[in-house]
């Protein structure tokens, strides 16, 4: 069975700053901003949420499918889907339209800075949740253009298909009302700390009642592990331990990969959070967000060191 993986693909172009951003930001000034930042590396990379998690899915040997829309400079990224065997069945390409484009400035602090045009990713609402396609156990609505979150959502509901809700970048397109349509049409929500404390502001209900209305709530929360709300309880989670830290971009993609395969598979809230926490772990050893690779017998022998068991 698959996954089908909505969200958006982008170009990132990732450039490193060889200093504090908190170095050049005064608190007292912000009201007239006015800064640079020299960024001595640059790279372009393969990206955009979609993407990113099902490369990921790919590493844990599932077979995603990714539904999204992109533009007519499509074609380099397409190749590289091609090489990873990754499928491009749903994927449409808009001739008028660049793809997504995400220019990201890290400093020495893992804080980002982030400029994204979404070119294509606003036409996501052509695409729909195929209605007879049976290889479709399990989806996830992760930041894409505003209709298409929507439309995709209300479809996976119609469809009776277990959705993650994953609002993530795009949190701030949504009003209360329209986040708790979102919450009560998922099976699972998926948040950082910062998107759940605006999630709880923004709809007036707390993490607990947020939980108790989807099957489970997932709230990462960085080097200090992650939180699973689910059955009543709440699960923390510990951080996996990475051999090094070299770019936080996409770690979180790589989480939610590993939540789609301990759902698929059935491996119950413990694990699958411990699986998902060592897939953040492996990227942040990388630079960009589709560079890093495994097969799984190692992916399973890194979870018994980390976490002294096995799955």
């Amino acid at each position: 069975m698959s996954a089908l993986i909505c969200g958006s693909m982008a170009y990132d172009t990732i450039m490193v700053f060889h200093d504090k951003f908190k170095h050049h930001i005064l608190p007292e000034k912000i009201h007239i901003l006015n800064v640079s930042f020299l960024v001595p590396v640059m790279r372009r990379e393969y990206g955009g949420c979609a993407g990113n998690i099902a490369y990921n899915l790919k590493l844990l040997d599932e077979e995603p499918l990714i539904m999204a829309t992109v533009g007519h400079d499509f074609e380099p990224y397409s190749q590289w889907l091609a090489q990873n065997q990754l499928s491009s069945e749903f994927i449409r390409i808009l001739d008028n339209s660049y793809t997504g484009q995400a220019y990201i400035t890290t400093d020495e602090e893992a804080n980002q800075i982030t400029a994204f045009h979404p070119g294509a990713m606003n036409f996501s609402h052509l695409n729909s949740v195929p209605t007879a396609d049976k290889r479709i156990s399990i989806g996830i609505v992760s930041p894409d253009g505003k209709e298409g979150m929507q439309l995709h959502a209300e479809q996976f509901a119609e469809l009776d298909i277990p959705f993650i809700f994953d609002p993530g970048q795009g949190m701030p397109m949504f009003n209360g009302e329209e986040l708790v349509k979102f919450i009560d049409q998922a099976t699972w929500i998926t948040l950082n700390d910062y998107e759940s404390e605006l999630m709880q502001e923004r709809t007036g209900l707390s993490l607990e009642q947020i939980a108790e209305r989807v099957d489970a709530l997932i709230i990462t929360l960085g080097a200090k592990g992650s939180q699973i709300y689910a059955n009543g309880e709440c699960i923390t989670i510990p951080v996996a331990k990475p051999k090094a830290i070299l770019d936080p971009t996409g770690c979180g993609d790589a989480y939610r990969a590993g939540l789609l395969y301990g759902l698929m598979n059935e491996l119950g809230w413990e694990i699958t959070g411990r699986v998902a926490s060592l897939m953040g772990a492996i990227k942040i050893e990388n630079n960009g967000t589709q560079n890093h690779s495994f097969d799984l017998d190692t992916f399973k022998e890194r979870y018994r060191e980390n976490f002294g068991s096995s799955f």
